[in-house]
């Protein structure tokens, strides 16, 4: 098999692609030959060094990635329902990067009818994030208004679509000309271009008496006016730091990121009781020890792509062994949909 993996961290030359021993399964372990995995924010910041989650977990060397698709090659013996050839996509915490994948039984799914496995392997992180952030934290109510920052990425495509799905008017941010028309066909009721608008102002006027929910994955450039223009009863969902993870050639700007951490918002437990709001935050990679939560949102998502109520992210993809340029593709900011790292 081949992998890709991170000895130390850097920039984009630290991803090495390495020949390395066949996996087997254990017992419980669904083992997949992979066709394609998705490339998320959260590998970068793995080779940059700074994702708490990988420290935490693995340490380095390390091999990224969270989301394949592909088929079984072989199972486990207390596995009786899949067998070698299956179409599956698969969730797992690191060591996504690779040719073959052993992942326990719960978090391997059968592949929904998409075009291709590069499709299928954009879906479950971006979804499951969309998911948890808006149904097991928000909570939104039919007729509410959600303000979605980054809305032409993977999660926020996501998150655009399911807030529709909830009954809610989903305003969207984006980042260029380019992103809007991509974001109005997902159903969005209106679109921000900070590029060429001024962002609160543009959302003041959309939502004068404030926002039920915001979610916001940006960090310090948006996260203090996201809170402040919450409506009584307003929701912050918190789920990256995008722009204070600015890099030069692959390298974080460290000065950069020690002032954005600075100039981080701290909520006063006083403010939040006064003004009636809420501030909630998570990190998907924390979750994967909830096996029953996961579980249920990934039936729950399949079931609307089944029923045609949820379209995949538009997909960009690039062969493995270019795996530098996706990373300095979606550290540009550029970019739609979701990037996708294919195997021949």
């Amino acid at each position: 098999m081949k992998k890709i993996v991170i000895h130390k961290p850097g920039g984009y030359d630290r991803l090495v692609v390495e020949q390395h021993p066949d996996l087997t399964a254990a017992d419980d372990e669904v083992l997949v030959d992979v066709r394609a995995v998705g490339v998320n924010y959260a590998d970068c910041v793995t080779r940059m060094g700074l994702y708490a989650s990988a420290r935490h977990y693995v340490g380095y060397p390390v091999t990224p990635g969270f989301e394949v698709a592909g088929t079984v090659r072989a199972t486990g013996t207390a596995i009786t329902d899949l067998s070698p050839g299956t179409p599956v996509i698969a969730v797992t915490r690191f060591n996504g990067y690779a040719s073959q994948l052993a992942a326990p039984r719960h978090q391997v799914f059968a592949m929904p009818a998409t075009p291709g496995f590069a499709e299928a392997a954009a879906l479950p992180t971006a979804a499951l994030t969309a998911w948890y952030a808006l149904f097991e934290l928000a909570h939104p109510h039919a007729g509410d208004t959600l303000l979605v920052h980054s809305a032409g990425g993977g999660v926020g495509s996501m998150l655009v679509q399911m807030g529709k799905l909830a009954g809610c008017r989903v305003i969207g941010v984006v980042g260029a000309a380019h992103k809007v028309d991509a974001v109005t066909a997902l159903g969005a009721d209106a679109v921000i271009d900070k590029s060429t608008q001024n962002l609160w102002r543009e959302a003041e006027r959309l939502a004068p008496d404030g926002y039920h929910v915001v979610l916001d994955a940006n960090g310090v450039t948006t996260l203090g006016a996201s809170y402040h223009h919450l409506a009584p009863t307003g929701k912050l969902v918190v789920y990256g730091f995008h722009s204070m993870l600015q890099t030069r050639r692959g390298f974080p700007k460290r000065l950069r990121l020690a002032w954005d951490w600075l100039r981080t918002p701290r909520f006063s437990p006083f403010d939040l009781t006064t003004h009636n709001r809420s501030v909630l935050g998570f990190n998907l990679s924390y979750l994967f020890d909830h096996g029953t939560t996961l579980q249920r949102g990934m039936q729950q998502i399949l079931e609307w792509q089944a029923a045609g109520k949820l379209r995949l992210p538009a997909v960009t993809q690039y062969p493995f062994d270019a795996v530098a340029e996706a990373h300095r593709a979606l550290e540009s900011g550029q970019t739609t949909g979701k990037l996708v790292l294919v195997i021949d």
